[in-house]
């Protein structure tokens, strides 16, 4: 038995690939991390390296995911390579005892390290952790064309942006009745942009980066990539809608919005509401 047939990472490995597919992960952009469970590293644990690689200090703490591991895809790797070559691709880390630090003990063979962005990635799991009671395990970050086309034209709000996305598509209100977060733009990669995004995840499932992409958060990986594709399809139904160079004649109103709230016993954000 190889690692690559541990249940697990072959979930990992299709949620990378399904991403590639869509066309959200141009060169190396984006990135995937998930939460193992302490049975999951059971299961993982006999492929683990013998001697663990270095701690590396995050410049973000998170005390209440101290003693973690997390599956992380690397930094600069390609997601359409990560079905062909997983060891090279992704990695496994487990986070020190002061939440401050992480080290890997599997992948990466040819040398590298986790996602640049994995400060975020790791801020955003310790507040979704917390937000949800322990429940959120994904965080899944992609470069949605539609999605960032948007972030020219709309004002940079949570509320601008949740009204749209809920109106352009039924579906919308009942997949993420919350909203969604909107952070400016910001330099990627540091602890800034982690904390800046970390404030909205402690209200919202998904953060829109203006120019940049989304950050969704889940449970598990088909509704965390499910949100994804939710608001991207959303959004490519706004721009759409907005290309065709014709007043926009209808719409889904407010009281609609709130119709299908009630009908499918979700609360919607009454604040984004007219």
């Amino acid at each position: 038995m190889a690692i690559t047939d541990v249940s697990i990472l072959q979930r990992y490995i299709r949620m990378c690939n399904d991403g590639w597919l869509q066309g959200w992960h141009e060169r190396n952009g984006g990135n995937l991390t998930y939460r193992l469970t302490d049975a999951e590293v059971a299961e993982l644990q006999p492929y683990f390296d013998e001697t663990p690689r270095p701690w590396v200090p995050m410049g973000v703490t998170g005390a209440n995911l101290a003693g973690s591991y997390f599956l992380s895809t690397g930094s600069g790797k390609y997601f359409r390579n990560v079905i062909l070559d997983p060891a090279d691709s992704l990695c496994v880390v487990e986070i020190n005892e002061k939440g401050d630090s992480y080290r890997i003990v599997w992948g990466l063979v040819n040398g590298g390290r986790p996602t640049s962005e994995f400060p975020s990635h790791f801020m955003n799991h310790s507040v979704r952790v917390k937000a949800t009671g322990g429940a959120c395990r994904v965080i899944y970050h992609a470069h949605p064309g539609n999605l960032i086309a948007m972030t020219y034209v709309l004002p940079l709000t949570d509320r601008d942006f949740s009204r749209e996305l809920w109106k352009s598509a039924t579906e919308c209100p009942v997949v993420f009745p919350g909203g969604v977060g909107v952070v400016g733009w910001m330099v990627p990669g540091g602890a800034e942009i982690a904390l800046a995004t970390s404030k909205k995840m402690e209200e919202f499932d998904a953060a829109v980066w203006a120019h940049h992409g989304l950050f969704v958060s889940g449970p598990d990986f088909d509704t965390t990539f499910g949100l994804m594709h939710t608001i991207e399809k959303s959004a490519e139904i706004w721009v759409k809608a907005h290309s065709v160079g014709l007043p926009i004649l209808q719409t889904i109103e407010d009281d609609d919005l709130r119709a299908i709230a009630r009908e499918f016993g979700v609360q919607l954000r009454e604040e984004f509401l007219d």
